[in-house]
């Protein structure tokens, strides 16, 4: 159980584990390309090294030290049948990418996942799969996992995203290496592009247009990735001193891709004063310093035209919206309703354990600001980022915050109270 204490300022200089994201594609793309590839900054948290593993039972050879990966690709034809299931862990990205993988496949392979990932929505990946030819079943009708999959034989499709999901577009992008002809995938909004931007980096033959990404079936080839600090795990600590007037804290080398910056296009409009500075790229992706300074938020609304940009950090959104002035509504995510929980309605059972005058809707949530926080016991439902909202809460609490079942915060941030501890007086 962590427990967090009221802190009087906010300051300092931090750095944020390896974005998440990036890691798992890296080290899937990694695995099926061909020659070694070097993968610097990887996150070692459990779901990333749930990819990993799944990644070694189909044969290839990785090398881990701490944050530093080598991996020895197998091409896109050299993987081998696993002799086992391959456990996804509580990782919905390694089964979801790693299934149009599999898709490519000429052999079974057999996907699962824990309790949690077991009752996560499938059917998003395996009807796009099905389309291009794969043999995909799991249980409700393929709708759950575990997903028995036999691949091989793909054809491209022409497939336009029923929601914003990075995931599912990642796995007919994966599954279109393997597919003779054009693979497709169009959106109304766009939604995290790392995929794109890494198959490029490793050679794929891939067009970006508005609204669209066509990919033909290409070689990958062994690259060395440097994967930058993962912004939504900096977006707690930003949030935590956006929202502490005086506060001043340094993030340095975070990605700034921008189909992820929706957190500081929001913080910015509730008023806080962010700056960017010392950028560069690395393996397609833009990297820099993010200095914020606390000032009194405001309330506002968000709709879902940004969310496939702000997905995982409205919890913690939600949590300083209890500080700011005004109303925080927030729609256009029902998404959350499928991550690792309910995000909608685990944030606000616990905002109001707190104090916090938080209401679900059909949708998203709205949050009454009134610049005070309870202190108290609450629940993260196992899942890192409600753990997260809740730690960040504890540091405005009039008492201490008590987070139960929080060592799922290592699924994405090993060391996060350690962070904490290091920019708080």
């Amino acid at each position: 159980m962590l427990t967090v204490n009221p802190v009087d300022r906010i300051q300092g200089k931090i750095k944020v584990p390896g974005d998440k994201s990036i890691s798992h594609r890296a080290v899937m793309l990694a695995s099926i390309a061909k020659g070694k590839s070097t993968i610097e900054g990887f996150l070692p948290g459990e779901d990333c090294l749930s990819t990993v593993e799944c990644c070694r039972g189909l044969g290839v050879e990785i090398r881990r030290e701490g944050t530093s990966l080598e991996v020895d690709g197998k091409g896109l034809d050299g993987l081998r049948e696993p002799e086992n299931l391959l456990d996804a862990g509580n990782s919905g990205t390694t089964m979801r990418l790693l299934s149009g993988i599999l898709a490519g496949q000429p052999f079974l392979s057999v996907i699962t996942g824990d309790g949690s990932l077991r009752k996560r929505p499938m059917a998003r990946i395996a009807n796009p799969l099905r389309q291009m030819g794969a043999k995909i079943d799991g249980r409700a009708d393929g709708k759950l996992a575990p997903l028995i999959i036999r691949g091989g034989s793909l054809t491209a499709i022409d497939y336009t995203l029923p929601v914003p999901s990075a995931q599912v577009k990642s796995a007919v992008l994966l599954a279109g290496l393997y597919a003779s002809g054009e693979t497709i995938v169009r959106e109304e909004f766009l939604s995290r592009d790392h995929t794109e931007r890494m198959l490029q980096f490793f050679g794929g033959n891939l067009e970006r247009r508005a609204g669209s990404v066509i990919l033909r079936k290409s070689e990958l080839f062994g690259q060395p990735v440097k994967v930058p600090g993962d912004i939504s795990s900096a977006a707690f600590f930003m949030a935590a001193a956006a929202a502490m007037p005086g506060a001043h804290l340094i993030i340095e080398d975070v990605g700034l891709n921008p189909t992820r910056t929706g957190i500081i296009d929001v913080l910015r409009e509730m008023g806080a004063s962010i700056q960017i500075d010392n950028l560069y790229s690395s393996g397609g992706e833009d990297i820099g310093r993010v200095i914020i300074e606390g000032r009194k938020l405001r309330g506002i609304t968000i709709t879902k035209e940004i969310m496939p940009r702000l997905i995982d950090e409205v919890p913690v959104i939600a949590a300083i919206a209890a500080l700011a002035e005004g109303t925080m509504r927030i729609t256009g995510a029902e998404e959350l309703k499928v991550k690792e929980s309910n995000r909608i309605a685990a944030m606000v059972t616990e905002l109001n354990k707190l104090g916090i005058q938080a209401e679900e809707l059909e949708d998203g949530m709205e949050i009454t600001g009134s610049g005070k926080i309870s202190g108290g016991l609450v629940e993260s439902y196992g899942d890192h980022r409600i753990a997260m909202a809740m730690a960040i809460c504890g540091l405005f609490a009039e008492g201490p915050v008590k987070i139960q079942n929080s060592e799922c915060i290592a699924v994405s941030f090993p060391g996060f109270e350690k962070t904490l501890a290091a920019i708080t007086v």
